[in-house]
């Protein structure tokens, strides 16, 4: 039974040597802490014997009270004060009270897309993050330690790396052979896009480690897909099943020192052996996500150099040959971003992916879904930020009131929740279309959307981060304490706007892309041009005009030509380029971009 203690029985402990204090509803006996207490004792016998709830909260997150009270809880208070609001304590696995906290779906609002089985999903993942993996996390995470062994082995066979890589006849495997259980409860034959968005938001946004998250499987998300589904049947069983069980980690290696978002750009050459059993692999690549502890690198490679190199994409494990080294980033070394280096590293013929000379095809297959993954992970963690902003802004007194009673406040707050919302209404209309449609189908059909959809979502996450660190001033910028979810995010949110591919490349793709068939790889660009441009350019307005001809409207004419980037030229003369026309000029002439001839007239 819980002891229970009257205010007058604490108030009786108010020295330095005897000191209890009241948070919440509990009785805690600090006296030996409060030698040690980080800011001084100062604090703590201040309010010795007293009502310490709204000075801890000023300092502390709740999370502390989770640690301090097998060591110093002592009972609970038997007479708390009328009319004083319960702080809320969730049990694991239990959904935020929070407004805007959790999904509309989760939060009584019907919806289209979420069944009871997506709700125990939910449920029992986030109670097996709450008591498995949040500990850990938090203590490693700027330690820069990645998870351990043992942990990876629970992430395996409670099902949970399983969860995150798309459907297919591997998740019924490892369930019929492994021993693999799937969270709350739900079978192979139920699982569908939408309980892999719940599993990417629960271990990749919500953590609130970024660093911590993406070394616990970012690599095995984007890297393990192609082994499955282009790699010969016994590699990908194989393989497959050592990773989702937890045995051994993954990765996806395709960037290069010599360029980033440029994926064909690759350095790295594979050379056929004399004999024809193996390939000799040498080449660097750079930025490579749980590079530095994983056990297989499936890597870009370049099998027939020339003006038009032949890519492929070969399953590379770790061994004689390969060496990674650590990079420093903006956040926790728990991600084992890596620096890899090749030097003839043995590759069988039998861990080619697909055919020789697919590589760039098959690379191209996976990045709509790790766009999607990279979304559904970011905007959760930018909800995150919103829970925390919307807590600290009914805690936190400000010139005698509360910051959510401060209407510049409550703006940011609704505008934030508002972008948020926004990003994941459009993350689950296209989550549907993917349940109903194929990958080949979502290539043509959800390319662009996902890649817009990205740009969006981590515009706002850059939006959530700067006004996150308006409302929580500088706690905002310090690594412990009630601002250290908004400081994390603040070092870690540009990460979604450059991970698998940039938000320019992808917003000047799908504007190029919807330009419609050219015959010049130059119209794949976006061209921004002013009002003021437009309207004085005649060279401006026809360029616009040539590589979007439904947006731009040219003046009427006498003998209406044809649009300059034709999809279907005249036979009599050749295709026109995408380029501005150049008007003949006179040696004084100037550019008539210059700013001079733009000048009004005197």
């Amino acid at each position: 039974m819980t002891t229970t203690y009257t205010r007058a029985e604490v108030a009786k402990h108010a020295s330095a040597d005897d000191n209890w204090i009241i948070i919440d509803d509990t009785v805690y006996d600090v006296s030996k802490f409060a030698r040690f207490h980080p800011g001084g004792r100062a604090f703590v016998d201040g309010v010795a014997g007293q009502e310490a709830t709204k000075q801890f909260y000023s300092f502390h997150r709740q999370d502390v009270l989770r640690s301090m009270a097998a060591k110093y809880a002592i009972g609970k208070i038997a007479d708390p004060p009328t009319g004083k609001k319960a702080v809320v304590k969730l049990a694991p696995g239990e959904l935020s009270t929070v407004p805007y906290a959790e999904p509309s779906a989760f939060q009584g609002v019907p919806s289209p897309y979420y069944d009871d089985s997506h709700r125990r999903f939910r449920r029992d993942l986030r109670a097996f993050f709450d008591t498995e993996v949040m500990p850990d996390a938090v203590a490693n995470d700027a330690r820069g330690v990645h998870p351990s062994k043992e942990l990876w082995r629970k992430l395996g066979m409670r099902g949970v790396l399983a969860c995150r890589i798309q459907s297919g006849p591997w998740l019924k495997d490892v369930v019929e052979n492994c021993g693999v259980t799937l969270p709350g409860g739900i079978t192979p034959a139920q699982f569908d896009p939408f309980h892999e968005l719940i599993a990417h938001e629960e271990s990749s946004g919500r953590l609130g480690v970024p660093g911590y998250a993406d070394g616990m499987g970012a690599g095995l998300v984007i890297g393990l897909p192609p082994v499955l589904q282009f790699g010969e049947p016994a590699l990908a069983r194989k393989v497959g099943r050592e990773v989702l069980t937890g045995e051994k980690q993954i990765c996806l290696a395709i960037s290069g020192p010599e360029a980033g978002s440029d994926v064909a750009n690759v350095a790295c050459v594979a050379k056929l052996s004399s004999c024809k059993t193996h390939y000799l692999v040498s080449g660097v690549k750079k930025w490579i996500t749980n590079g530095v502890f994983s056990d297989y690198f499936v890597t870009a490679v370049v099998t027939k150099p020339g003006p038009k190199p032949e890519l492929s994409l070969m399953l590379i494990e770790r061994g004689e040959g390969v060496d990674t080294k650590p990079i420093k980033t903006s956040y926790s070394p728990a991600a084992g971003t890596a620096y890899v280096t090749f030097e003839n590293a043995r590759v069988p013929t039998g861990n080619v992916l697909g055919k020789i000379g697919e590589g760039f095809k098959l690379i191209m297959h996976n990045f709509n879904h790790e766009r999607w993954y990279i979304v559904a992970g970011a905007n959760r963690a930018s909800r995150l930020v919103v829970e925390e902003c919307l807590k600290w802004s009914t805690q936190r007194e400000v010139f005698k009131a509360r910051l959510i009673d401060q209407p510049v406040i409550r703006n940011k707050l609704a505008r934030l929740a508002s972008q948020v919302e926004g990003v994941q209404a459009w993350l689950e209309a296209v989550t549907y279309a993917m349940k109903h449609t194929t990958h080949e189908e979502q290539a043509v059909k959800l390319a662009g959307p996902i890649a817009l959809l990205k740009h969006f979502c981590t515009r706002v996450a850059n939006d959530v981060s700067d006004e996150a660190c308006q409302i929580f001033g500088g706690r905002a910028i310090t690594q412990t304490g009630m601002g250290q979810v908004v400081e994390r995010f603040q070092r870690s949110a540009k990460f979604a706007a450059i991970l698998g591919g940039s938000e320019e490349v992808w917003r000047t793709w799908e504007c190029g892309r919807r330009c419609g068939p050219c015959p010049t790889p130059s119209c794949e660009r976006m061209l921004v041009v002013s009002r003021s441009e437009s309207s004085t350019s005649s060279t401006s307005t026809a360029w616009l005009a040539s590589c979007f001809p439904t947006a731009v409207r040219s003046p009427s004419r006498a003998s209406p030509q044809p649009p300059a980037c034709s999809a279907s030229p005249t036979p009599r003369s050749p295709p026109p380029r995408c380029t501005p026309p150049t008007p003949p000029r006179t040696p004084r002439e100037r550019s008539p971009w210059s700013r001079a001839e733009r000048r009004p007239a005197s």
